[in-house]
């Protein structure tokens, strides 16, 4: 089967009629739409809430610790998961791998639970 150019022009007239669409949409509701300026306008919004402080504030460690275990106790997931949709078709042989892997995290929590890394009061 030979397909030319005029097989395409139905999917090429609509991306074009998108694309037209989209920028004449865009440029009518600017110069139609009203335009007052004002202080109030100007600021920046916060979720309703005047803007208090200095934006750049450093965050406490703590916070980015907590991400960063929560990122990596997720991941776990990744590796379960797998596992349990073939645990059947692994056998004892990937029921003890995954007992280590399971080991080496209980490991990994114990040790964040001993340093205190989980508490966000002194």
């Amino acid at each position: 089967m030979s397909s030319n150019l005029y097989d395409f022009l139905p999917i090429l007239m609509q991306i074009a009629f998108s694309v037209v669409f989209v920028f004449a949409t865009v440029l009518a509701s600017n110069m139609l739409g009203p335009k007052r300026k004002n202080a109030r306008k100007q600021a920046n919004f916060e979720c309703g809430l005047d803007p208090i402080g200095n934006a750049r504030s450093p965050f406490p460690i703590k916070y980015f610790l907590v991400a960063i275990l929560f990122v990596l106790f997720d991941i776990e997931i990744v590796f379960m998961y797998p596992w349990a949709v073939n645990f059947k078709a692994i056998g004892w042989d990937g029921l003890l791998k995954m007992g280590g892997f399971i080991a080496l995290l209980l490991v990994g929590y114990l040790y964040i639970v001993k340093r205190k890394a989980l508490e966000w009061e002194k």
